[in-house]
């Protein structure tokens, strides 16, 4: 019980904060003296030592040295003098019980300390620099801009599609007219081939039958490969024909498997004497950027360049490409003994533009079905309330 006076004496914890105990004792129902103090309102506390606050006077909080102290010791205050009152109970208790061990409490000390450092925690609340959600500026969402650069590509893809179809059309309109000349060619009688001809005028009888008669010179003879044909590696067989009027012209004989590269391997592909070809004059296909460069030094040709071929020859740059019926037997039996078989006298152009219209019109309005659902599609709710907000 001294020791309880004693805590709350001016000289103890109550005087630091200016709170001065009235010293009369009060009596319980049990005759059980009882300290009772009397402390001024916390609100009209005065620091008397303003220059040791901890708080430094520009606190974040706008409040002055005092509020900042009175804040921090207006709960520890309040939980010291219930828990000195509680004790002060036990005490007297314990003298009409004293056969009743003592329960102990903590001191009021520790669960001061323990309060401050609880309440000295640092919240996310208390820091300056600290910005919640709800203060940033709404416009964040770009609730006026309803689409972006995803719909403006989405839009030209219709567009792209739409006129690619229609530049297919025409396309195949064109290839229509072409293949049906080139047909219309075919059907005419074959057309001896006269002795000198224009290399410029040879597009005009593109796909024309022609026939010429003269000596194959197999001495001067070209592979051109490797080619494929029904999954078997080989060459198509060029050789210079050597007519009477002194003329030579380069025809394409046909194809031969790769095991028939040696002209050794194949005695009967190599006729002797006058022989007349039937063929197609052609312009013949163009080398693309995969195709590897002629070396003509080594005998290696992989297109056909038909000016290089005729200055290496001394032929005109006359490209004639030998035809025959396309008979499976005949066709095989050629096959095995090494003798190069022609082409089939047939446009073989190929025709695919109407694929390729039917894909870029479905594609054109596939998209401009997905770009009116994009437009069409209701905003979010947070853009429509802040849309609201802003017309307010």
């Amino acid at each position: 019980m001294q020791a309880i006076e004693n805590f709350f004496q001016p000289s103890g914890f109550g005087r630091s904060l200016g709170c001065q105990p009235s010293g009369r004792e009060l009596c319980g129902a049990d005759q059980t003296p009882i300290l009772k103090l009397e402390l001024p309102l916390l609100r009209k506390i005065k620091l008397r030592n303003p220059i040791a606050n901890p708080i430094h006077p520009a606190s974040p909080t706008g409040m002055n040295c005092s509020q900042n102290m009175l804040r921090r010791l207006q709960q520890p205050m309040r939980s010291s003098m219930q828990s000195g009152a509680r004790q002060c109970c036990a005490a007297a208790r314990s003298t009409t019980t004293a056969q009743q061990p003592a329960v102990s409490r903590p001191s009021s000390n520790s669960r001061f300390f323990s309060s401050t450092r609880r309440r000295s925690a640092k919240q996310a609340a208390d820091d300056p620099n600290f910005v919640s959600t709800v203060d940033l500026d709404p416009t964040m969402i770009r609730p006026g801009r309803r689409h972006g650069p995803g719909l403006i590509i989405l839009a030209l893809i219709p567009i792209t599609a739409f006129a690619l179809g229609t530049w297919q059309v025409q396309r195949l309109g064109w290839k229509t007219d072409l293949i049906a000349k080139f047909e219309d060619r075919l059907v005419r009688e074959p057309l001896p081939l006269p002795p000198h001809i224009d290399p410029s005028a040879i597009h005009d009888f593109d796909y024309r039958r022609v026939v010429a008669t003269g000596r194959l010179r197999h001495d001067q003879e070209m592979l051109i490969g490797p080619r494929m044909r029904d999954g078997q590696d080989g060459y198509m067989v060029v050789t210079p024909l050597e007519r009477k009027d002194g003329s030579t012209i380069l025809v394409n004989r046909g194809w031969i498997s790769k095991k028939h590269r040696d002209q050794r391997s194949r005695p009967q592909g190599l006729p002797a004497g006058e022989v007349t070809v039937e063929g197609l004059l052609r312009e013949p296909w163009k080398k693309n950027m995969f195709t590897p460069d002629n070396r003509p030094d080594k005998g290696e040709f992989y297109f056909p360049d038909v000016k290089q071929m005729a200055e290496l020859t001394g032929a005109q740059p006359v490209w004639v490409e030998a035809t025959m019926e396309p008979e499976y037997i005949r066709m095989m039996e050629y096959e095995a003994r090494g003798i190069p078989f022609g082409r089939a006298a047939e446009v073989n152009l190929r025709n695919n533009h109407a694929q390729y219209i039917f894909t870029w019109y479905a594609l054109s309005v596939a998209t401009s079905v997905m770009m009116f659902l994009v437009m069409k599609k209701p905003a979010s709710d947070i853009v429509r309330r802040v849309r609201a907000t802003r017309t307010l």
